[in-house]
């Protein structure tokens, strides 16, 4: 397996050339509980599937899930810790996805503290990680304490996950802040909207999002009960061909490769049948 790493990160860099390196993108959210894992194996699957070399790699310290989002918890070795400290080399630390070439989780460790790795560590890890993928993907640990300060050294680019919830705006919108005073520049992914609440005025529309928020938006991810079934078998979202959500990570990941010409798809109710008629025509609740 080690062999294999090898020969995919070395094709990897003939492919960028040999004096570029690998983008640092740091996935965040201001509140834990909106997708922010999910959000970060699913870009990380399918920026892989269109030929890209990617590490995902999990910093929350302690309470470890990107391994089981993705399916790979019975492979661990090592963990970011063990790589950023030396311990190992990070074909060692890199857990290669068979389903998916290209596409490599380094773990987070549940032995250690949050205080484990600082930020001079994280500097050097982002160093080495650059030299060997194309992108590397960090899903940041919900908060403002160490684990956000680590994660955001060495990175290039910021998503911010943000669901269409008062609490999740507010949380984001600190986040936000925090990111400009490092000079990154963050980029927004809505997540979760349920159009039929926007339509009825019990959720946010990613419009009021947008306006409280206001930063580029990258992408707009529908509630999808799939999302949950993927997550809790392993399997990526972005496999299911009908999936709403699925479709959208697929779309974000090509916005992240820097393809203008793929639109942002505004999630619609679809009032469908004759009691959708009439609750449309006379403005009765769902």
């Amino acid at each position: 397996m080690a062999g294999s790493e090898i020969k995919i990160s070395f094709i990897s860099k003939q492919k960028r050339g040999a004096d570029l390196k690998g983008k640092v993108i740091v996935i965040t959210s201001g509140k834990g509980g909106v997708g922010k894992t999910t959000t970060t194996a699913s870009l990380g699957a399918a920026i892989a599937s269109l030929g890209k070399t990617v590490a995902v790699v999990d910093m929350d310290i302690g309470l470890r899930n990107l391994d089981v989002v993705m399916g790979l918890e019975n492979r661990i070795v090592y963990n970011v810790v063990d790589l950023a400290h030396g311990r190992c080399q990070v074909k060692q630390a890199a857990i290669r996805d068979r389903r998916i070439e290209g596409l490599f989780l380094i773990p987070a460790s549940q032995s250690d503290n949050k205080n484990a790795l600082n930020t001079d560590d994280m500097a050097r890890l982002t160093k080495k990680l650059r030299d060997e993928f194309d992108y590397i993907l960090i899903d940041c640990p919900a908060g403002i304490e160490q684990g956000f300060e680590n994660s955001v050294t060495g990175a290039d680019e910021a998503i911010v996950v943000c669901t269409p919830e008062v609490s999740a705006v507010r949380d984001a919108d600190r986040i936000i802040g925090l990111l400009y005073a490092r000079s990154i520049t963050p980029k927004l992914i809505v997540n979760r909207i349920v159009p039929y609440m926007v339509v009825n005025g019990d959720m946010l529309s990613h419009k009021d999002v947008e306006d409280v928020l206001s930063v580029e938006l990258i992408g707009l991810v529908e509630m999808d009960e799939r999302v949950i079934a993927a997550t809790n078998t392993g399997s990526y979202i972005i496999d299911d061909k009908t999936s709403k959500a699925g479709q959208a990570y697929t779309r974000i990941a090509r916005r992240i490769l820097g393809d203008p010409s793929v639109p942002i798809k505004e999630p619609v109710y679809d009032q469908k049948g004759i009691w959708g008629k009439i609750t449309s025509k006379f403005g009765i609740r769902k």
